[in-house]
């Protein structure tokens, strides 16, 4: 199980990392422009899906890269299709329900019930977290030998 804990948190640790300062930047942001708690929900929780997806998919396509390049393979269109497939498969059922549902509803909730929009923030991203990477790593395993090997 510590094997697993240290994969799972070398695949999204940095990601975990960047959402969580691009979440709170953007929150912080968009209220002081704003002043409307609906609009700095969902901007929090899609600029820190942007953050998050980006990086998560830039460290895909730099691992493809250097599979590929060990065999004298490049990297193309076909790779790029199988690596935003495996993202699909890996995050798509999560995502559904964390971006349209829960996210924005916790990033809502939770700073006008805490009093503190940081604190609240943060704690509903991670609250939103446990139901986003239960899905998301149990789809992560089921596909990383199919949809993860470019050789």
């Amino acid at each position: 199980m510590k094997e697993k804990l240290s994969e799972w948190f070398n695949r999204y640790g940095l990601a975990e990392l960047i959402s969580l300062i691009s979440t709170i930047t953007s929150s912080w942001l968009t209220f002081q422009f704003t002043k409307n708690e609906l609009t700095t929900a969902l901007v929090a929780t899609w600029v820190g899906n942007i953050g998050y997806f980006g990086t998560i998919f830039i460290q895909d396509t730099i691992l493809a890269i250097n599979q590929l390049h060990k065999n004298g393979k490049k990297y193309s269109a076909q790779t790029f299709y199988k690596n935003a497939s495996a993202l699909f498969i890996e995050f798509g059922i999560a995502e559904l329900f964390d971006s349209l549902l829960i996210r924005p509803a916790l990033m809502y909730y939770f700073p006008i019930l805490i009093g503190n929009r940081t604190l609240g923030v943060v704690i509903a991203k991670f609250a939103a977290d446990v139901t986003f990477y239960i899905p998301a790593i149990i789809s992560y395993e089921l596909s990383k030998k199919k949809l993860r090997q470019f050789e």
